[in-house]
């Protein structure tokens, strides 16, 4: 059960740890190292969809190409005192259209990427896992958020959030390892992955408690890969070194956890949201285990967010072009 104690007042969360905008302003860094990642950007109609990827745009982070209706996007940039002059504009008639043309575009290769402007998510991830002209690999789509919390000396990534309803064991498997090959493909190194449930003993009654300790079998056979796992935890030993030690868990990821599995999308939107909203945390978002990552923003997202969205985005798609090269 989670604690009364606030988060900062842990011990292990001191003053001296990156403070929530610095571990995202790296990621900016890093992505600003490289040559602009392609990305298709998805019905920027409203001034919030077009500005954000823009802003990333010209400070170098992507290169973007503009997919939607023409006079659409060209009145919006006015009225945001922006120029479309530097990028192609591939006009569309219709949100589904927009997602369709930007789904052949990253299927033929000229695109590493799609970025979601003002449609909703359902238009865009159904041109996406289209079985005959989608992205769609031999793994499930997850969604991940990133969260940098302030006090807590890492970036959380909490999934799913977004995507998969209810999971059952298969579909949390590939939502395990999308998230794990992100932090990876990021640079962060090899994850820390809790998967939560309300306790943190198995209990026959809970099925989240046996999908866990499923998980974690799984990951010692090879099933799952690149990162330590553990469950069931609670989101207090999973994040809280005290609250681990007085449950009495000695793993090395209870306590230090970077990856939250949560056990249905429920609870990862509320725990998530709870995070931005109630702890000030940044957040950035992106889906997984299509053929190229699919960056999902907000309208709520901060000029900050947005930016590291992009760059999350950049530098994963480079991560995995390498990989695609490799073979």
């Amino acid at each position: 059960m989670i604690q009364s104690t606030p988060l900062c007042a842990n011990t292990s969360l001191t003053a001296s740890k990156p403070s929530s905008h610095q571990l995202f302003t790296d990621l900016i860094q890093r992505a600003l190292a490289h040559a602009p990642a392609p990305y298709a950007l998805v019905w920027p109609c409203e001034e919030h969809a077009l500005a954000g990827p823009l802003d990333a745009a010209q400070k170098g982070i992507i290169q973007p190409i503009l997919i939607g209706d023409e006079a659409c996007m060209r009145a919006t940039a006015q009225k945001a005192h922006i120029d479309l002059t530097p990028y192609q504009i591939i006009p569309a008639s219709t949100p589904q259209a927009a997602a369709q043309k930007a789904v052949e575009l990253a299927r033929a290769g000229h695109v590493q990427g799609l970025m979601k402007g003002s449609l909703h998510t359902d238009v865009l991830m159904h041109a996406v896992v289209s079985p005959s002209s989608g992205l769609c690999t031999g793994r499930r789509i997850s969604h991940v958020f990133l969260l940098a919390v302030p006090g807590y000396k890492n970036l959380l990534f909490v999934t799913d959030a977004a995507i998969n309803i209810f999971p059952d064991l298969s579909t949390k498997r590939d939502i395990v390892q999308n998230a794990i090959d992100l932090h990876i493909g990021l640079g962060l190194g090899q994850p820390n992955v809790a998967i939560l449930s309300a306790v943190e003993v198995i209990n026959p009654k809970i099925p989240s408690t046996l999908d866990a300790a499923s998980l974690c079998k799984m990951a010692e056979r090879g099933q799952i890969t690149g990162g330590l796992l553990d469950g069931p935890l609670g989101m207090d030993n999973a994040i809280d070194p005290e609250a681990a030690r007085i449950k009495g868990l000695t793993s090395p990821v209870a306590g230090q956890a970077q990856i939250l599995v949560t056990p249905d999308l429920e609870a990862g939107n509320m725990l998530a949201k709870n995070l931005i909203f109630m702890a000030q945390a940044d957040s950035a978002g992106i889906a997984l285990g299509a053929k190229v990552p699919i960056v999902l923003t907000s309208r709520a997202d901060s000029v900050q967010a947005r930016l590291a969205s992009a760059a999350i985005g950049a530098i994963y798609a480079r991560h995995l072009a390498q990989q695609a090269a490799a073979f």
